[in-house]
Protein backbone atom coordinates (compact mmCIF):
# COMPACT_ATOMS: atom_id res chain seq x y z
CA UNK A 1 0.00 0.00 0.00
CA UNK A 2 1.47 3.39 -1.03
CA UNK A 3 1.86 5.60 1.63
CA UNK A 4 -0.38 8.60 1.66
CA UNK A 5 0.46 12.19 0.38
CA UNK A 6 1.20 14.92 2.40
CA UNK A 7 -2.20 17.00 1.27
CA UNK A 8 -4.43 13.65 1.44
CA UNK A 9 -2.69 13.51 5.14
CA UNK A 10 -3.59 17.09 6.00
CA UNK A 11 -6.94 16.81 4.69
CA UNK A 12 -7.54 13.45 6.81
CA UNK A 13 -6.57 15.68 9.99
CA UNK A 14 -9.31 16.17 12.96
CA UNK A 15 -8.36 19.84 13.94
CA UNK A 16 -9.52 21.08 17.31
CA UNK A 17 -11.19 24.48 16.72
CA UNK A 18 -8.73 27.20 16.97
CA UNK A 19 -10.08 28.95 20.34
CA UNK A 20 -9.54 25.80 22.14
CA UNK A 21 -5.89 25.36 20.94
CA UNK A 22 -5.62 29.26 22.44
CA UNK A 23 -7.53 28.23 25.37
CA UNK A 24 -4.74 25.72 26.25
CA UNK A 25 -1.73 28.43 25.50
CA UNK A 26 -3.26 30.50 27.90
CA UNK A 27 -3.98 33.03 25.56
CA UNK A 28 -7.19 35.09 26.24
CA UNK A 29 -10.07 35.75 23.84
CA UNK A 30 -9.54 39.34 23.74
CA UNK A 31 -6.13 38.75 22.18
CA UNK A 32 -7.07 36.81 19.52
CA UNK A 33 -8.63 37.68 16.12
CA UNK A 34 -10.31 34.54 13.99
CA UNK A 35 -9.43 34.62 10.21
CA UNK A 36 -12.07 32.08 8.91
CA UNK A 37 -12.28 29.00 11.19
CA UNK A 38 -8.42 27.61 11.40
CA UNK A 39 -6.80 30.41 11.88
CA UNK A 40 -6.12 33.41 14.49
CA UNK A 41 -4.11 36.31 14.72
CA UNK A 42 -2.48 37.01 18.20
CA UNK A 43 -2.90 40.75 19.47
CA UNK A 44 0.62 42.23 20.11
CA UNK A 45 -0.63 42.69 23.94
CA UNK A 46 0.30 39.27 24.62
CA UNK A 47 3.90 39.99 24.93
CA UNK A 48 3.46 41.97 27.89
CA UNK A 49 0.35 40.05 29.45
CA UNK A 50 2.12 37.15 29.38
CA UNK A 51 5.24 38.20 30.35
CA UNK A 52 4.68 37.07 34.03
CA UNK A 53 4.21 33.47 32.86
CA UNK A 54 6.51 30.63 33.49
CA UNK A 55 9.19 30.56 30.89
CA UNK A 56 9.19 27.71 28.24
CA UNK A 57 12.79 26.13 27.38
CA UNK A 58 13.75 27.56 24.35
CA UNK A 59 14.87 24.74 21.71
CA UNK A 60 16.08 25.94 18.26
CA UNK A 61 16.13 23.47 15.61
CA UNK A 62 18.90 23.48 12.80
CA UNK A 63 20.95 20.72 10.44
CA UNK A 64 23.59 19.61 8.71
CA UNK A 65 24.46 21.40 5.64
CA UNK A 66 21.49 20.11 3.17
CA UNK A 67 21.04 18.30 -0.10
CA UNK A 68 19.21 20.17 -2.44
CA UNK A 69 16.15 18.58 -1.44
CA UNK A 70 16.22 19.41 2.14
CA UNK A 71 16.33 17.53 5.32
CA UNK A 72 13.05 17.33 6.92
CA UNK A 73 13.83 20.21 9.35
CA UNK A 74 10.27 21.09 9.44
CA UNK A 75 9.07 17.89 9.60
CA UNK A 76 11.41 17.40 12.69
CA UNK A 77 10.33 20.50 14.07
CA UNK A 78 6.61 19.37 13.98
CA UNK A 79 7.30 16.25 14.84
CA UNK A 80 9.34 17.44 18.68
CA UNK A 81 6.59 19.30 19.15
CA UNK A 82 4.03 16.76 18.94
CA UNK A 83 6.86 14.40 20.82
CA UNK A 84 6.19 16.31 24.00
CA UNK A 85 2.59 15.75 24.04
CA UNK A 86 3.29 12.16 24.22
CA UNK A 87 5.20 12.49 27.00
CA UNK A 88 2.84 14.45 28.52
CA UNK A 89 4.24 18.22 28.66
CA UNK A 90 2.75 21.04 26.74
CA UNK A 91 5.11 22.43 23.59
CA UNK A 92 4.46 25.31 21.25
CA UNK A 93 6.41 25.38 17.85
CA UNK A 94 7.16 28.48 15.94
CA UNK A 95 8.24 28.23 12.11
CA UNK A 96 8.27 31.23 9.00
CA UNK A 97 5.61 31.10 6.88
CA UNK A 98 6.36 29.69 3.23
CA UNK A 99 7.19 31.74 -0.13
CA UNK A 100 4.69 30.67 -2.53
CA UNK A 101 7.92 31.36 -4.89
CA UNK A 102 9.63 27.72 -4.36
CA UNK A 103 6.25 26.75 -2.82
CA UNK A 104 4.97 26.71 -6.95
CA UNK A 105 8.95 26.35 -7.94
CA UNK A 106 10.70 23.22 -7.33
CA UNK A 107 11.00 23.07 -3.33
CA UNK A 108 7.25 22.81 -2.80
CA UNK A 109 5.48 23.85 0.41
CA UNK A 110 6.89 24.08 3.98
CA UNK A 111 4.38 22.91 6.47
CA UNK A 112 6.08 19.77 7.04
CA UNK A 113 5.21 16.40 5.66
CA UNK A 114 3.78 12.82 6.18
CA UNK A 115 2.09 12.76 9.35
CA UNK A 116 4.12 15.78 11.12
CA UNK A 117 2.47 18.80 9.76
CA UNK A 118 1.18 22.14 10.34
CA UNK A 119 -2.68 22.32 9.23
CA UNK A 120 -4.53 23.23 7.14
CA UNK A 121 -1.38 23.27 4.65
CA UNK A 122 -2.96 24.54 1.91
CA UNK A 123 -3.88 28.04 3.78
CA UNK A 124 -0.33 28.19 4.91
CA UNK A 125 1.26 27.24 1.88
CA UNK A 126 -1.08 29.77 0.03
CA UNK A 127 -1.53 33.18 1.28
CA UNK A 128 -2.40 32.21 4.70
CA UNK A 129 -3.50 35.82 6.30
CA UNK A 130 -1.79 38.02 3.98
CA UNK A 131 1.27 39.22 5.52
CA UNK A 132 3.46 38.31 3.07
CA UNK A 133 1.18 40.68 0.10
CA UNK A 134 1.46 43.38 2.92
CA UNK A 135 4.94 43.47 3.38
CA UNK A 136 5.22 43.39 -0.43
CA UNK A 137 3.34 46.26 -0.45
CA UNK A 138 4.92 48.16 2.23
CA UNK A 139 8.58 47.61 0.31
CA UNK A 140 6.71 49.00 -3.04
CA UNK A 141 5.42 51.79 -1.71
CA UNK A 142 8.65 52.64 -0.72
CA UNK A 143 9.90 51.82 -4.08
CA UNK A 144 7.60 54.24 -6.16
CA UNK A 145 8.02 56.76 -3.29
CA UNK A 146 12.04 56.53 -4.57
CA UNK A 147 11.06 56.92 -7.94
CA UNK A 148 8.12 59.65 -7.42
CA UNK A 149 10.80 61.64 -5.56
CA UNK A 150 13.76 61.20 -8.19
CA UNK A 151 10.31 62.45 -10.64
CA UNK A 152 9.91 65.56 -8.62
CA UNK A 153 13.00 67.26 -8.81
CA UNK A 154 15.45 64.74 -6.54
CA UNK A 155 15.71 67.09 -3.50
CA UNK A 156 17.58 64.91 -1.52
CA UNK A 157 20.01 64.73 -4.21
CA UNK A 158 19.61 60.79 -4.53
CA UNK A 159 22.15 59.62 -6.85
CA UNK A 160 23.24 55.54 -5.97
CA UNK A 161 19.74 54.07 -5.33
CA UNK A 162 19.66 50.39 -3.89
CA UNK A 163 16.33 50.18 -3.31
CA UNK A 164 15.06 47.61 -5.74
CA UNK A 165 11.11 46.38 -5.96
CA UNK A 166 9.85 42.74 -4.56
CA UNK A 167 7.32 40.07 -5.58
CA UNK A 168 6.50 36.48 -4.00
CA UNK A 169 7.04 34.47 -6.87
CA UNK A 170 10.32 32.99 -8.63
CA UNK A 171 10.63 35.53 -11.78
CA UNK A 172 14.42 35.01 -13.03
CA UNK A 173 13.10 37.92 -15.56
CA UNK A 174 12.35 40.64 -13.46
CA UNK A 175 16.51 40.70 -11.77
CA UNK A 176 17.46 43.21 -14.09
CA UNK A 177 15.49 45.28 -15.58
CA UNK A 178 15.02 49.18 -16.85
CA UNK A 179 11.74 51.28 -15.54
CA UNK A 180 10.52 54.80 -16.80
CA UNK A 181 10.47 53.74 -20.88
CA UNK A 182 7.96 56.08 -22.70
CA UNK A 183 8.07 60.01 -22.17
CA UNK A 184 8.55 62.12 -19.44
CA UNK A 185 5.18 61.79 -17.38
CA UNK A 186 6.34 58.11 -16.97
CA UNK A 187 9.35 59.03 -14.88
CA UNK A 188 13.27 58.71 -14.82
CA UNK A 189 14.46 56.24 -16.82
CA UNK A 190 17.05 53.62 -14.68
CA UNK A 191 18.03 50.45 -14.49
CA UNK A 192 16.76 48.17 -11.26
CA UNK A 193 15.87 44.76 -10.46
CA UNK A 194 13.22 42.66 -8.33
CA UNK A 195 13.79 40.59 -5.27
CA UNK A 196 11.78 37.51 -3.76
CA UNK A 197 10.02 38.96 -0.78
CA UNK A 198 11.30 37.05 1.71
CA UNK A 199 14.73 38.96 0.50
CA UNK A 200 12.86 42.11 1.70
CA UNK A 201 14.83 44.59 4.40
CA UNK A 202 11.10 44.86 5.07
CA UNK A 203 10.29 41.18 6.00
CA UNK A 204 13.99 40.95 7.98
CA UNK A 205 13.01 44.29 9.78
CA UNK A 206 9.18 42.39 10.66
CA UNK A 207 10.82 39.25 11.90
CA UNK A 208 13.38 41.15 14.01
CA UNK A 209 11.02 44.08 15.64
CA UNK A 210 9.70 44.06 18.67
CA UNK A 211 6.76 45.73 18.64
CA UNK A 212 4.78 48.52 16.60
CA UNK A 213 6.73 51.27 18.09
CA UNK A 214 10.01 49.60 16.89
CA UNK A 215 8.73 48.96 13.77
CA UNK A 216 8.40 52.33 13.09
CA UNK A 217 11.97 53.31 14.07
CA UNK A 218 13.49 50.23 12.17
CA UNK A 219 11.61 51.39 9.21
CA UNK A 220 12.35 54.97 9.57
CA UNK A 221 15.98 54.38 9.14
CA UNK A 222 15.81 52.07 5.98
CA UNK A 223 18.47 53.37 3.51
CA UNK A 224 17.42 53.58 0.17
CA UNK A 225 20.36 55.37 -1.52
CA UNK A 226 23.17 57.41 -1.28
CA UNK A 227 23.70 60.67 -2.32
CA UNK A 228 27.05 61.52 -4.84
CA UNK A 229 28.94 62.72 -1.14
CA UNK A 230 28.14 58.94 0.48
CA UNK A 231 25.58 60.32 2.40
CA UNK A 232 22.52 57.73 3.44
CA UNK A 233 19.11 58.60 2.31
CA UNK A 234 16.15 56.66 4.20
CA UNK A 235 12.90 56.60 4.16
CA UNK A 236 12.05 58.98 7.13
CA UNK A 237 13.55 61.38 4.83
CA UNK A 238 11.70 60.26 2.36
CA UNK A 239 8.80 60.75 5.26
CA UNK A 240 7.20 56.98 3.57
CA UNK A 241 7.65 55.31 6.91
CA UNK A 242 4.71 55.70 8.76
CA UNK A 243 2.64 55.14 5.39
CA UNK A 244 4.82 51.33 5.51
CA UNK A 245 4.20 51.15 9.38
CA UNK A 246 -0.01 51.36 8.58
CA UNK A 247 0.41 49.04 5.32
CA UNK A 248 1.50 46.45 8.10
CA UNK A 249 0.03 46.82 11.35
CA UNK A 250 -1.66 43.54 11.04
CA UNK A 251 1.26 41.45 9.44
CA UNK A 252 3.03 42.38 13.05
CA UNK A 253 0.77 39.65 14.64
CA UNK A 254 1.91 36.40 14.71
CA UNK A 255 -0.64 33.84 13.18
CA UNK A 256 -1.57 30.55 15.32
CA UNK A 257 -2.31 27.38 13.63
CA UNK A 258 -2.19 24.00 14.92
CA UNK A 259 -0.50 20.32 13.87
CA UNK A 260 -1.77 17.36 12.84
CA UNK A 261 -1.74 15.95 16.67
CA UNK A 262 -3.38 19.78 17.80
CA UNK A 263 0.13 21.11 18.64
CA UNK A 264 -0.24 24.99 18.57
CA UNK A 265 1.54 26.84 15.78
CA UNK A 266 3.01 30.37 15.71
CA UNK A 267 3.62 30.75 12.15
CA UNK A 268 5.21 34.28 11.30
CA UNK A 269 7.18 36.40 9.15
CA UNK A 270 9.52 34.52 6.09
CA UNK A 271 12.91 35.57 5.71
CA UNK A 272 15.21 33.52 3.27
CA UNK A 273 18.11 31.62 4.97
CA UNK A 274 20.50 31.99 2.91
CA UNK A 275 20.05 35.61 1.80
CA UNK A 276 18.23 36.49 5.29
CA UNK A 277 18.30 36.17 9.04
CA UNK A 278 15.90 32.77 7.94
CA UNK A 279 14.27 32.68 11.38
CA UNK A 280 10.59 33.50 12.18
CA UNK A 281 9.47 36.30 14.55
CA UNK A 282 11.08 38.09 17.68
CA UNK A 283 7.79 38.82 18.22
CA UNK A 284 6.10 35.12 18.02
CA UNK A 285 9.15 33.61 19.87
CA UNK A 286 8.24 36.07 23.41
CA UNK A 287 4.85 35.34 22.89
CA UNK A 288 5.63 31.41 22.61
CA UNK A 289 8.10 31.32 25.35
CA UNK A 290 5.03 32.09 27.72
CA UNK A 291 2.47 29.47 27.00
CA UNK A 292 3.98 25.82 27.27
CA UNK A 293 6.61 23.63 29.00
CA UNK A 294 8.81 24.09 25.43
CA UNK A 295 9.15 26.66 22.42
CA UNK A 296 10.64 25.23 19.41
CA UNK A 297 12.01 27.14 16.62
CA UNK A 298 13.53 26.56 13.41
CA UNK A 299 16.11 28.80 12.07
CA UNK A 300 16.63 27.77 8.08
CA UNK A 301 19.23 25.38 6.15
CA UNK A 302 22.48 24.23 8.00
CA UNK A 303 23.70 25.39 11.72
CA UNK A 304 26.32 27.67 9.91
CA UNK A 305 23.31 29.49 8.54
CA UNK A 306 19.97 29.58 10.18
CA UNK A 307 21.58 28.32 13.14
CA UNK A 308 24.20 30.96 13.44
CA UNK A 309 22.31 33.93 13.04
CA UNK A 310 19.86 32.76 15.20
CA UNK A 311 22.17 33.00 17.77
CA UNK A 312 24.05 36.21 16.56
CA UNK A 313 21.15 38.40 15.48
CA UNK A 314 17.73 36.96 16.97
CA UNK A 315 18.58 36.10 20.04
CA UNK A 316 21.19 39.82 20.19
CA UNK A 317 18.15 41.37 19.72
CA UNK A 318 15.39 39.32 21.85
CA UNK A 319 17.85 38.85 24.68
CA UNK A 320 16.44 35.44 25.18
CA UNK A 321 19.31 32.78 25.44
CA UNK A 322 18.53 28.92 24.10
CA UNK A 323 18.81 26.28 26.20
CA UNK A 324 19.16 23.26 23.45
CA UNK A 325 19.37 22.75 19.83
CA UNK A 326 18.71 19.98 17.95
CA UNK A 327 20.67 19.17 14.92
CA UNK A 328 18.61 17.53 12.09
CA UNK A 329 20.73 14.41 10.24
CA UNK A 330 20.05 12.21 7.60
CA UNK A 331 21.71 9.08 5.85
CA UNK A 332 21.44 10.48 2.31
CA UNK A 333 22.70 13.88 3.16
CA UNK A 334 26.13 12.72 5.21
CA UNK A 335 26.39 10.09 1.85
CA UNK A 336 26.02 12.72 -0.34
CA UNK A 337 28.94 14.83 1.89
CA UNK A 338 31.41 11.64 0.67
CA UNK A 339 31.72 13.08 -2.64
CA UNK A 340 30.05 9.97 -4.27
CA UNK A 341 26.86 11.37 -5.39
CA UNK A 342 25.07 13.63 -7.36
CA UNK A 343 21.63 14.53 -6.28
CA UNK A 344 19.79 17.03 -8.12
CA UNK A 345 16.23 18.44 -7.21
CA UNK A 346 13.47 17.09 -9.06
CA UNK A 347 15.42 13.51 -10.22
CA UNK A 348 15.15 10.52 -8.43
CA UNK A 349 18.13 9.84 -5.87
CA UNK A 350 20.93 8.01 -7.07
CA UNK A 351 20.62 3.67 -6.68
CA UNK A 352 24.05 3.51 -5.39
CA UNK A 353 23.02 6.29 -2.62
CA UNK A 354 20.28 4.21 -1.63
CA UNK A 355 22.22 0.46 -0.81
CA UNK A 356 23.04 -0.15 2.47
CA UNK A 357 26.71 1.31 2.87
CA UNK A 358 28.09 2.48 6.51
CA UNK A 359 31.08 3.33 5.28
CA UNK A 360 29.75 6.04 2.69
CA UNK A 361 27.35 7.61 5.78
CA UNK A 362 31.36 7.50 7.67
CA UNK A 363 33.20 9.45 4.59
CA UNK A 364 30.88 12.14 4.76
CA UNK A 365 30.85 12.36 8.57
CA UNK A 366 33.15 15.61 8.33
CA UNK A 367 30.07 17.75 8.35
CA UNK A 368 28.41 16.33 10.92
CA UNK A 369 30.91 17.29 13.28
CA UNK A 370 31.42 20.68 12.01
CA UNK A 371 28.22 21.75 12.25
CA UNK A 372 27.93 20.18 16.20
CA UNK A 373 30.99 22.25 16.98
CA UNK A 374 29.20 24.98 15.22
CA UNK A 375 26.10 24.85 17.98
CA UNK A 376 28.30 23.92 21.00
CA UNK A 377 31.07 27.00 20.55
CA UNK A 378 27.74 29.26 21.14
CA UNK A 379 27.59 27.19 24.35
CA UNK A 380 24.54 25.37 23.30
CA UNK A 381 23.89 21.54 23.96
CA UNK A 382 23.54 19.85 21.03
CA UNK A 383 21.09 16.83 20.30
CA UNK A 384 21.48 15.29 17.10
CA UNK A 385 17.97 13.79 15.65
CA UNK A 386 18.71 11.43 12.98
CA UNK A 387 15.67 11.55 10.51
CA UNK A 388 14.72 8.31 9.61
CA UNK A 389 13.39 7.97 6.20
CA UNK A 390 11.47 4.50 5.07
CA UNK A 391 14.68 3.17 3.18
CA UNK A 392 17.04 3.47 5.67
CA UNK A 393 19.28 0.77 7.36
CA UNK A 394 19.81 0.24 11.15
CA UNK A 395 23.26 0.09 9.96
CA UNK A 396 23.78 3.57 8.68
CA UNK A 397 21.64 4.93 11.66
CA UNK A 398 24.34 3.44 14.14
CA UNK A 399 27.26 5.08 12.04
CA UNK A 400 25.84 8.88 13.19
CA UNK A 401 24.84 7.73 16.36
CA UNK A 402 28.05 6.55 17.01
CA UNK A 403 30.05 10.21 15.08
CA UNK A 404 27.31 12.12 17.40
CA UNK A 405 28.38 10.42 20.71
CA UNK A 406 31.89 10.19 19.36
CA UNK A 407 31.41 14.36 19.75
CA UNK A 408 29.83 14.11 23.14
CA UNK A 409 26.06 15.20 21.52
CA UNK A 410 22.63 13.31 22.64
CA UNK A 411 21.67 11.29 19.68
CA UNK A 412 17.87 10.25 18.73
CA UNK A 413 16.64 8.56 16.16
CA UNK A 414 12.82 9.68 15.09
CA UNK A 415 10.19 8.20 12.42
CA UNK A 416 8.05 11.68 13.12
CA UNK A 417 7.77 11.64 8.99
CA UNK A 418 5.91 8.19 9.13
CA UNK A 419 4.63 7.66 12.72
CA UNK A 420 4.00 11.28 14.32
CA UNK A 421 4.48 12.70 17.39
CA UNK A 422 4.67 9.20 18.83
CA UNK A 423 7.82 8.44 16.41
CA UNK A 424 9.54 11.03 18.02
CA UNK A 425 9.33 10.24 21.47
CA UNK A 426 13.15 9.57 21.88
CA UNK A 427 13.92 12.51 20.22
CA UNK A 428 11.79 14.67 23.02
CA UNK A 429 13.30 12.95 25.88
CA UNK A 430 16.71 13.90 24.64
CA UNK A 431 15.95 17.49 24.29
CA UNK A 432 14.40 17.58 27.64
CA UNK A 433 17.49 16.26 29.55
CA UNK A 434 19.68 18.81 27.01
CA UNK A 435 17.31 21.68 28.09
CA UNK A 436 17.62 20.99 31.93
CA UNK A 437 21.88 21.84 31.59
CA UNK A 438 22.89 25.48 32.63
CA UNK A 439 22.55 27.38 30.10
CA UNK A 440 26.08 28.90 28.69
CA UNK A 441 24.79 30.50 25.53
CA UNK A 442 27.22 33.11 24.47
CA UNK A 443 27.51 35.26 21.19
CA UNK A 444 30.08 34.73 19.11
CA UNK A 445 31.31 38.73 18.71
CA UNK A 446 30.61 41.94 20.34
CA UNK A 447 28.28 44.59 18.71
CA UNK A 448 31.49 47.06 18.87
CA UNK A 449 33.72 45.03 17.07
CA UNK A 450 34.91 46.42 13.45
CA UNK A 451 32.55 45.35 10.58
CA UNK A 452 35.56 42.80 8.83
CA UNK A 453 36.21 41.54 12.36
CA UNK A 454 32.88 40.24 12.60
CA UNK A 455 32.87 38.89 8.93
CA UNK A 456 36.73 37.28 9.77
CA UNK A 457 35.07 35.66 13.03
CA UNK A 458 32.50 33.99 11.08
CA UNK A 459 34.58 32.77 8.35
CA UNK A 460 37.28 31.13 9.99
CA UNK A 461 35.28 30.06 13.29
CA UNK A 462 32.36 28.93 11.62
CA UNK A 463 32.78 27.87 8.21
CA UNK A 464 36.39 26.71 8.22
CA UNK A 465 37.86 29.34 6.08
CA UNK A 466 41.83 30.10 6.23
CA UNK A 467 40.89 33.63 5.17
CA UNK A 468 38.56 36.73 3.61
CA UNK A 469 39.13 38.17 0.37
CA UNK A 470 37.27 41.57 -0.37
CA UNK A 471 36.50 42.84 -3.87
CA UNK A 472 37.29 46.43 -4.34
CA UNK A 473 33.78 47.34 -3.86
CA UNK A 474 32.93 45.44 -0.85
CA UNK A 475 35.96 47.18 0.61
CA UNK A 476 34.68 50.66 -0.17
CA UNK A 477 31.08 49.82 1.20
CA UNK A 478 32.46 48.62 4.36
CA UNK A 479 34.30 51.75 4.88
CA UNK A 480 31.39 54.05 3.47
CA UNK A 481 29.30 51.83 6.45
CA UNK A 482 31.43 52.33 9.28
CA UNK A 483 32.07 56.29 8.20
CA UNK A 484 28.08 56.15 8.58
CA UNK A 485 27.90 54.85 11.35
CA UNK A 486 26.33 51.37 10.77
CA UNK A 487 29.59 49.51 12.30
CA UNK A 488 27.91 48.01 15.43
CA UNK A 489 25.63 46.26 13.21
CA UNK A 490 25.54 42.43 13.15
CA UNK A 491 26.34 40.93 9.90
CA UNK A 492 24.29 38.29 8.26
CA UNK A 493 25.88 36.34 5.60
CA UNK A 494 24.51 35.32 2.32
CA UNK A 495 26.42 32.65 0.51
CA UNK A 496 25.00 29.33 -0.57
CA UNK A 497 23.14 26.73 1.75
CA UNK A 498 24.98 23.83 -0.02
CA UNK A 499 27.82 23.81 1.56
CA UNK A 500 29.85 25.35 5.05
CA UNK A 501 31.87 27.29 2.52
CA UNK A 502 30.95 29.69 -0.25
CA UNK A 503 30.97 27.15 -3.06
CA UNK A 504 28.35 24.77 -3.25
CA UNK A 505 30.63 22.27 -4.50
CA UNK A 506 32.84 21.93 -1.74
CA UNK A 507 31.37 19.31 0.55
CA UNK A 508 32.07 17.94 4.33
CA UNK A 509 33.77 20.57 6.08
CA UNK A 510 36.64 21.83 3.76
CA UNK A 511 39.67 23.61 5.10
CA UNK A 512 42.11 26.23 3.75
CA UNK A 513 39.59 28.05 1.80
CA UNK A 514 40.02 31.88 1.66
CA UNK A 515 35.76 33.43 1.66
CA UNK A 516 35.14 35.68 -1.19
CA UNK A 517 32.73 38.60 -0.64
CA UNK A 518 31.67 40.31 -3.75
CA UNK A 519 29.74 42.94 -2.10
CA UNK A 520 28.14 44.23 1.24
CA UNK A 521 24.79 46.00 1.62
CA UNK A 522 23.43 47.53 4.56
CA UNK A 523 19.62 46.76 6.20
CA UNK A 524 19.97 49.50 8.63
CA UNK A 525 16.33 49.04 9.09
CA UNK A 526 16.51 45.63 9.85
CA UNK A 527 19.43 45.69 11.72
CA UNK A 528 22.06 44.09 10.11
CA UNK A 529 24.88 44.41 6.85
CA UNK A 530 25.21 41.54 4.71
CA UNK A 531 28.27 40.38 2.79
CA UNK A 532 27.51 38.86 -0.48
CA UNK A 533 29.42 35.73 -0.94
CA UNK A 534 29.89 34.26 -4.06
CA UNK A 535 27.38 34.07 -6.78
CA UNK A 536 23.86 34.53 -4.67
CA UNK A 537 20.53 35.17 -6.64
CA UNK A 538 18.33 37.05 -4.74
CA UNK A 539 14.71 36.27 -6.96
CA UNK A 540 14.99 32.90 -7.57
CA UNK A 541 13.74 31.78 -11.31
CA UNK A 542 11.88 28.60 -11.98
CA UNK A 543 13.16 25.16 -12.83
CA UNK A 544 12.42 22.96 -16.09
CA UNK A 545 9.20 21.44 -14.24
CA UNK A 546 7.87 23.97 -11.43
CA UNK A 547 5.10 22.47 -8.80
CA UNK A 548 2.75 25.16 -10.45
CA UNK A 549 2.30 22.66 -13.69
CA UNK A 550 0.98 20.07 -11.11
CA UNK A 551 -1.38 22.46 -8.95
CA UNK A 552 -5.26 22.68 -9.94
CA UNK A 553 -8.46 22.46 -8.73
CA UNK A 554 -10.63 19.03 -9.01
CA UNK A 555 -14.39 19.15 -9.75
CA UNK A 556 -14.81 19.72 -6.48
CA UNK A 557 -13.38 22.52 -6.21
CA UNK A 558 -10.66 20.77 -4.00
CA UNK A 559 -6.51 22.06 -4.51
CA UNK A 560 -4.47 19.13 -5.73
CA UNK A 561 -1.17 18.68 -6.25
CA UNK A 562 0.28 20.98 -4.10
CA UNK A 563 3.24 19.40 -1.39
Amino acid sequence: MAFPSDLEIARGAKLKPIDEIAGDMGLPAHLLEPYGRDVMKIGLGAVEELADAPRAKYVLVSAITPTPLGEGKTTTTVGLGQGFKHLGRRATVAIRQPSMGPTLGIKGGAAGGGYSQVVPMELLNLHLTGDMHAVTAAHNLLAAMVDNHLHQGNALGLDDITWRRVLDMNDRALRNIVIGLGGRADGVTRQTGFDITAASEVMAALALTTGLDDLRQRLGRVVVGYTRAGEPVTAEQLRTAGAMTVLLREAIKPNLMQTLENTPVLVHCGPFGNIATGNSSVVADLIGLRTGDYLITEAGFGADMGAERFFNIKCRVSGQAPDAAVLVATVRALKAHSGKFRIVAGKPLPADLLAENPDDVHAGAANLRKQIENIRMHGVSPVVAINAFPGDFASEHDVIREIAEEMGARVAVSTHFADGGAGATELAEAVAEAAEEKSEFQLLYPSSAPLREKIETIATRVYGAAGVSYSAAADRALDRFERNGFGELPVCMAKTHLSISSDPALLGAPTGWTLPVREVRASVGAGFVYPICGDMRTMPGLGASPAATRIDLDADGQIVGLS
